[in-house]
């Protein structure tokens, strides 16, 4: 064996030049080379040119799918500048910005005043993980271009191609295509990039932004987002198909030397508690920050005293943050000049100042409104005071399921067939449709890393209950108690006397936090993966899963846990072998590539009707099977369509249903 220490020398140190290292270690860079990775590419180039709306540059934005498998981005901003870099002249500024990490406008405070930008390695990494990229630039009376191939190199040098009219267009354009040899897939999701530019156009009040998928017919019409109430309005698409407790949404924006904030804000007769949605210089960070901490602690301050001072609260404690929160939902839109985020993807935002800004003009603000709205006021406090009612008896129902549990021993589900292995990242939980379907998914699981839940029927639809109503359904109870993380949003507002606010996460290790919250550090399996039937129950009994983790236990979805396993629906003999199909477009594409095929298609059966064997090859095999796993890439979005799905508003579910039944694959009526 040869000592390593003995063999690592200076030239042992691996130099990676320009953009190589990106190439090497993507994911160092935009977090994965999978779907989610994929579509960073697309958001690098959209926030470049939403940087320019922000500093007051830009006011279209257009983004474009080729039939070639390339994305195009235009904007009417300044267009990156094209002359020579005064401390590289031999290189013009476009092609540092392009080649070079760590370079950009963002960096010497004369660029920009605020951006989305951190690192300034936005645009050099899209270009470093793309097989061909192009860029033309509109700007000082003429048009240039400039191509690069291979993650980089210089195919066409910076050209001038022609004059443009004193005081046309100005602008950049960048298309791109990604490098098949670097992303698991390359082709774009049209959904869930109109999600992402919605939500952008909601930011940037009377930015245009378009959307259009030239890849098929349907979609070469532009689709438009433009909305002149800005935040205001984005609170409203996020409300409207439910009950709202008053008809104004609030809004109120401070601005302090390099900073600013700006909030909307509208409440529902909803009973979720987890429609606070934050941004940062157009950044969504889905895991908060400075500006929410700030945000949360004066909400619960200014409603209490609001309350306290008109006698409201005869009968109740001090409400708490979750009390106050429940049915509201808020837009938080920071800029500042130097955010501090936490990791290349931006998903949490760390300057203290901006804290301070936020809870400042939240006191202020907020406390006005509520004096000048006495109305609004009292529903709201009303609500709150109904919410914390309802905590405490659903606080009640904990202790006694925790008590329950403690007598039973273990404290799980008696459905419950648990698996051996120790190891919760192996360990997967198959939650099946079905008493049946349960009793096949037991004899065919490995059981060292499976297990399996069945549950009966349709379990409750929680966009509909509180939590005291959630805890009296069994099915709900089990799931609770078999995921074994708890449920809800922990508090944290860091000013009331709950545990979770001051960091200790109290619990007692059966899945029934007795002070609620939902705690990833207690997750038993590393997987939850749904397992229905391929029809309209099914899928019915999927949503209501779906529904009860979103608004339940959303950081399962948000770190990557949730999985639907994919039953085949037909299987057909080819020669001695049985091949089995997903669904009708697994179906035609088969056809498709086997013209001559003449085997009859079987229909599969129920779960319940699979023989062990046939539900293990084709379903839960890992060497075979095919798991979608569910991601949140907007979660202001999938709040309103799970609202629109779930919530009482029919004609609201029915127009989502109209206008999106052009995606469905599959219907078995």
């Amino acid at each position: 064996m040869v000592d390593s220490a003995e063999s690592y020398e200076a030239a042992d140190i691996t130099v990676l030049e320009g953009l190589e290292a990106v190439r090497r270690r993507p994911g160092m860079y935009i977090g994965s080379t999978g779907p989610a990775g994929l579509h960073h590419l697309v958001y690098e180039v959209v926030d470049n040119a939403v940087d320019e709306a922000m500093a007051g540059h830009c006011t279209e934005v257009d983004v474009t799918l080729h039939a070639d498998g390339s994305c195009e981005v235009v904007d009417n901003g300044r267009g990156i500048p094209v002359g020579p870099h005064p401390e590289m002249p031999d290189l013009s500024a476009l092609e540092v910005v392009m080649t070079m990490l760590h370079a950009g406008g963002k960096f010497g405070g004369s660029g920009y005043k605020v951006s989305g930008g951190l690192h300034g390695v936005g645009v050099s990494v899209v270009n470093a993980l793309s097989e061909r990229l192009q860029v033309e630039i509109r700007r000082g009376g003429s048009r240039w271009a400039m191509c690069f191939v291979d993650g980089g190199d210089v195919e066409a040098p910076l050209q001038e191609v022609e004059d443009v009219p004193a005081g046309g267009p100005t602008g950049t354009t960048v298309r791109f295509w990604p490098d098949a040899k670097v992303f698991d897939e390359v082709e774009f999701q049209a959904a869930r990039l109109t999600e992402r530019l919605q939500v952008m156009a909601f930011l940037n009040a009377d930015l245009r932004v378009r959307f259009r998928d030239l890849r098929s017919p349907a979609g070469s019409d532009w689709t438009t987002f433009r909305y002149s109430g800005g935040i205001g309005d984005f609170v409203r698409h996020v409300n409207a198909s439910r009950e709202t407790l008053f008809s104004e949404v609030g809004y109120f924006h401070q601005e302090e030397s390099d900073q600013e904030v700006e909030v909307a804000f509208q409440w529902s007769t909803a009973y979720n508690t987890d429609g606070l949605y934050s941004f940062a210089n157009g950044i969504t960070t889905t895991e908060g920050g400075m500006h929410e901490e700030g945000f949360r602690k004066a909400l619960t301050g200014a409603a209490n005293r609001y309350a306290d001072r008109k006698g409201l609260l005869r009968g109740v404690a001090n409400l708490q943050g979750e009390d106050i929160r429940e049915g509201l939902t808020a837009i938080v839109s920071v800029r500042l000049h130097e955010p501090q985020f936490e990791g290349q993807t931006k998903s949490k935002l760390g300057n203290v100042s901006i804290r301070t800004l936020v809870e400042r003009a939240t006191n202020r603000h907020l406390g006005d409104w509520l004096e000048e709205h006495p109305s609004e006021a009292r529903r709201i406090v009303t609500k709150a005071a109904e919410a914390s009612r309802a905590r405490e008896a659903a606080r009640a129902a904990r202790e006694a399921t925790r008590r329950k549990s403690a007598l039973n021993g273990a404290g799980l589900p008696g459905k419950l067939t648990d698996c051996t292995s120790g190891d919760i990242d192996e360990n997967e939980l198959y939650i099946v449709e079905g008493d049946s379907a349960g009793g096949s998914a037991k004899k065919a699981r490995d059981p060292r890393t499976m297990a399996v839940l069945p549950i009966r029927g349709k379990i409750l639809n929680v966009e509909r209950a509180r939590a005291d109503r959630m805890l009296r359904n069994s099915e709900i109870a089990a799931l609770i108690s078999a995921i074994g993380a708890g449920f809800g949003v922990p508090d944290g507002d860091g000013d009331s006397d709950d545990a979770e606010s001051k960091g200790r996460r109290p619990g007692n290790g059966n899945g029934v936090d007795s002070n609620g919250g939902f705690d990833l550090n207690k997750l038993r399996y590393g997987k939850i993966i749904l397992l229905c039937d391929a029809d309209v129950d099914g899928s019915h009994i999927r949503t209501l899963l779906l529904t009860f983790l979103f608004r339940q236990m959303r950081p399962l979805i948000e770190e990557g846990h949730v999985y639907i396993a994919q039953p085949p629906l037909y299987s057909t003999e080819v020669g001695r072998n049985k091949v089995y199909l997903k669904d009708d477009r697994a179906k035609t594409e088969f056809l498709t590539d086997h013209p001559k095929h003449r085997s009859e298609f079987q229909r599969l059966k129920g779960l319940g009707e699979m023989d062990a064997d046939e539900l293990w090859e084709t379903t839960l095999d890992p060497a075979q099977r095919t798991l979608l796993r569910v991601d949140i890439e907007e979660a202001a979005v999938a709040d309103a369509v799970f609202s629109q799905l779930m919530g009482d508003d029919v004609e609201s579910r029915k127009s989502f249903i109209q206008a999106n039944a052009g995606d469905v694959r599959f219907l078995d009526i």
